[in-house]
């Protein structure tokens, strides 16, 4: 995890459901079924105290780390704290809005995707680390990974990680640049929607190439007997 998520719906309406009255919109992306690694996504993140949504690459890696590190899509919870993703706990805490993400399951040439989502359809909140500003060589360097944690109690069946999702009161304190990295950490691990809070169901195998879109990917499957 977490490799593809579900972001059918608008920034603004991301924005309302988080809470707030209003944002700074510079994105213009537009919403999908079926967000890949690779491609801009909306996020969120606080600028000079006021919310924004820009758009940003998904997967990252330090300029400095060109020639020593693949581009990541994800972090571990567990290894925010080291000295490569540090800097971003400090100054690229963001929160990408979603509907749901997916998971797959099965071998390889018969994998079945799963779309995983809260029970009440609300949308979710993923944490993520991100480094703004332009970029010089590749756009990873100015792209962002998703936060995922074990996904212990439940989750197992469908995949061995989840991302890190909060509601929306913790992820808005989440955003705070004024939470100091070891509790923003804290926050994470202690604050996280457990399994309980999610259901899944599969879907069409279509969702398997990253080129396909439209909201019949994300009908149900029926039950297989």
């Amino acid at each position: 995890m977490c490799g593809r998520f579900d972001q059918n719906d608008i920034a603004r309406r991301y924005v309302a459901a988080f809470g707030w009255a209003d944002a700074a919109y510079r994105g213009q992306a537009r919403p999908t079924c079926n967000a890949a690694p690779g491609t801009y996504r909306p996020l969120l993140h606080m600028e000079d105290g006021q919310l924004a949504v820009d758009d940003l690459y998904w997967g990252y890696r330090a300029s400095w780390a060109a020639e020593k590190l693949p581009v990541c899509y994800n972090a571990r919870l567990e290894k925010v704290a080291n000295k490569y993703w540090g800097r971003l706990m400090k100054t690229g805490r963001a929160v990408v809005p979603a509907n749901g993400w997916y998971e797959w399951t099965g071998e390889k040439g018969k994998r079945q995707p799963w779309h995983v989502h809260r029970k009440d359809r609300e949308p979710i909140f993923m944490l993520a680390l991100a480094n703004f500003g332009p970029f010089k060589e590749h756009k990873a360097e100015s792209g962002f990974v998703l936060l995922t944690a074990d996904a212990s109690g439940g989750m197992v069946d469908i995949h061995d990680r989840r991302p890190v999702c909060l509601n929306a009161a913790d992820a808005a304190l989440w955003l705070d640049p004024g939470l100091p990295m070891e509790q923003a950490e804290m926050l994470a691990r202690s604050m996280a929607l457990g399994p309980e809070e999610f259901e899944w169901y599969r879907v069409s195998p279509e969702l398997n190439n990253a080129g396909n879109d439209g909201e019949h990917l994300l009908l149900p499957l029926p039950d297989e007997t």
